[in-house]
């Protein structure tokens, strides 16, 4: 059994010596290629070809890795080799831990140079001043709905969506208590109570416990580890950064909770993939069908229309708004295009992406 083992780890140590020398070639190209990036004043990140990348290697995977094996594997080689080229900061909405910090790695992998910042507000200046070249918010729930801060900010900068993240989300409620009975505080971000309303009203209806909001998640995990007689509803890495023990995984009402995150970058523009969806903020006048007017002309070019939402203008004392428009296809596509060149004087386009959700 020994000399089997041993021989068995002797293969596995030979194909990782195999694996470090196919890395170490692969940085080497990766070299040659941000030189030329460079010389071009290219852009580096590409998720149109780290996703061309991806589908190509799972329609030749033969073996037991899985597609989500080989995604998380290869979104850290994907990170490595964008730092060979030429490293890059990126922003999320803080702190260290929350769950725009997750989805920020799940993209960037674990080796990029991020950096926690204290608002949404503070992610989109930050983008937009070219403090940083990447942010990651959050832009919607499917149980909650929309973050109103995002889709505003997006009306009023000059920035640009580069990817979308959609992201399971799990919440864990962690205390430095043993006793439920011996919780009077409940820390959490005002959305994360709503969604885990169940888990709250089942433990704690009528014991006179204080739900307090907070910034983060990752901040709620902080105060609860240094308040006696008080918990979090935060993710279990904010848990986990914070030495906060968890008494309970998975409290959120819904196993189907997921949050849809935006990666934002000042002047970007993809190359169409085959499947990408399209965000615009549109302006219409007060006449009379002038917003049908508009999505007239997207049915009438057979584009799908995947996200209508209305924001208050705040331009006077009127009840006028602008819309945030989703559609499948790419600002490039010849029909997707026709619709913008017509409406140009009232769409502004703030990115096409590959689609993942």
């Amino acid at each position: 059994m020994n000399e089997l083992l041993k021989d068995l780890r002797r293969k596995i140590d030979g194909i990782d010596n195999q694996l470090l020398d196919l890395l170490n070639q692969r940085i080497e190209v990766i070299k040659q290629v941000g030189e030329l990036k460079r010389s071009q004043n290219a852009i580096i990140y590409r998720p149109e070809r780290e996703k061309e990348i991806l589908h190509r290697l799972n329609s030749i995977n033969k073996g037991g890795m899985t597609a989500e094996a080989i995604e998380s594997v290869f979104v850290e080689i994907f990170a490595m080799s964008r730092n060979y080229e030429l490293p890059e900061r990126v922003g999320y909405l803080g702190p260290e831990g929350t769950f725009s910090h997750q989805a920020a790695e799940s993209r960037f992998g674990a080796m990029s140079n991020y950096i926690a910042l204290g608002s949404i507000q503070s992610v989109f200046e930050s983008v937009d001043t070219g403090r940083i070249r990447f942010g990651v918010v959050p832009i919607e729930n499917n149980q909650e709905g929309t973050v109103v801060e995002t889709v505003d900010l997006l009306a009023a900068t000059d920035v640009k969506i580069v990817a979308e993240i959609p992201m399971n989300i799990h919440f864990t409620f962690a205390s430095t208590e043993d006793r439920m009975e011996n919780i009077k505080t409940i820390f959490s971000k005002d959305i994360a109570f709503k969604q885990c309303s169940k888990f709250l009203k089942d433990y704690f209806e009528d014991k006179g416990v204080e739900l307090v909001p907070v910034e983060s998640t990752s901040k709620a995990a902080q105060l609860a580890m240094k308040k006696k007689n008080s918990a979090a509803l935060c993710s279990h890495i904010a848990a986990k950064i914070h030495e906060l023990p968890l008494l309970f995984n998975n409290v959120e009402d819904s196993a189907f909770n997921r949050t849809r995150f935006l990666i934002l970058s000042k002047s970007f523009n993809n190359q169409p993939s085959g499947n990408d969806k399209t965000s615009i903020i549109a302006k219409v006048t007060d006449q009379a069908g002038s917003l049908a007017a508009l999505l007239n002309d997207f049915t009438n070019v057979k584009v799908n229309l995947t996200k209508l939402e209305s924001r208050p203008l705040r331009k006077d004392d009127q009840f006028k708004y602008w819309f945030l428009i989703e559609f499948d296809g790419h600002a490039d596509e010849p029909r997707v295009k026709s619709v913008l060149e017509k409406n140009k004087e009232i769409v502004k386009l703030m990115g096409s992406y590959v689609k993942l959700c």
